[in-house]
């Protein structure tokens, strides 16, 4: 089948590359504009942009796939299918009805579970055992088109978002291809979502990221490993803000001194690891960032920073009104 692709960050590479490797012709792909990046803000070409151009690939940046220059170019390039990975924007219905099998997209989640943005950030969020990836037919509702195929994936205890989702993303671009060639050979029928268990996934924000010392150790873990690598789990010390890499629940037996009883945010710094209290036992810091700082183990950062047993992390600074 000839193929326009639709997708714009590093995640969507893997089933381009899958693609490429496939019986299927791959014309053109569709991605976001290029977006200022760094410190000097020059504009940047997608993940997706790169790697066609690289290989000689025509590539469509549309600001709005609804424009009538971009919608005039798709037709001319006649696509059988627009297999869709992290696009990262709506598509409108006179896109949609191009081609003749229309728009297939690769989700990371089992819908009708985690329809939206941040399937997999949510799935370790919420402390789901197993997740997934499914590949549906594409319409304008949000995640609702009928599913050509899934498979499962287990959620590691210690998998952080970036973790889980680089493993769908391989596994995800076999399943984009299995069914491609089973659209192609007229030998695949796309199934409606069930009613039942349907949850969303909206993006998650900076604000989602704050660190709650008051919950409980495992919803601490589940949040900062569900914001790594992004957008980034965070607390401040003395108004700064710090961001931290995963962090290990641990037992009270293993805790010296008055550790065990730590409160929430209440830092206790041992000999080559520091705890923080939280609602129930204490988590001990993986990484953490400083301002200005590359991220550094937390026992070399409490040396490095003077860090006393006793300061409270997510306590409003000095001096500072509530």
């Amino acid at each position: 089948m000839r193929l326009v692709f639709a997708g714009t960050p590093a995640v969507a590479l893997p089933a381009l590359d899958a693609i490429a490797a496939s019986s299927h012709e791959l014309v053109a792909v569709v991605t976001r504009p290029d977006a200022p990046s760094g410190r000097g803000r020059q504009l940047v070409p997608s993940p997706v942009s790169a790697w066609a151009q690289e290989r000689g690939i025509l590539v469509l940046a549309p600001e709005r796939p609804r424009e009538p220059s971009f919608l005039d170019r798709l037709r001319e390039l006649e696509p059988d299918c627009c297999p869709v990975v992290a696009y990262g924007a709506l598509v409108p219905r006179v896109a949609l009805d191009i081609p003749r099998f229309g728009w297939i997209n690769l989700h990371f989640s089992l819908l009708p579970a985690w329809r939206g943005a941040a399937p997999v950030q949510h799935a370790v969020l919420h402390g789901d055992d197993m997740t997934g990836a499914s590949v549906f037919l594409l319409e304008e509702g949000l995640d609702t088109g009928p599913v050509y195929g899934t498979l499962t994936e287990p959620v590691g205890a210690r998998d952080t978002s970036g973790d889980l989702l680089s493993r769908l993303a391989d596994s995800g671009a076999s399943l984009l291809v299995s069914v491609l060639d089973g659209i192609a050979a007229g030998s695949l029928a796309a199934v409606p979502q069930a009613h039942e268990g349907i949850s969303l996934a909206p993006k998650l924000t900076v604000d989602d990221a704050l660190i709650r010392w008051g919950d409980p150790a495992f919803a601490v873990d589940r949040r900062v490993r569900s914001c790594t690598p992004a957008p980034g789990a965070w607390t401040t010390l003395r108004g700064d803000r710090l961001k931290l890499g995963p962090v290990t629940p641990v037992t009270a037996a293993s805790v010296i001194g008055g550790g065990a009883t730590l409160g929430p945010g209440v830092v206790a710094v041992e000999r080559n690891r520091v705890l923080v209290g939280t609602g129930t036992v204490p988590v001990a810091l993986g990484t953490v960032t400083a301002p200005g700082k590359k991220a550094m183990p937390a026992d070399a950062w409490a040396r490095g920073a003077r860090i006393e047993s006793g300061v409270v992390l997510g306590a409003p600074a000095s001096g500072a009104s509530s």
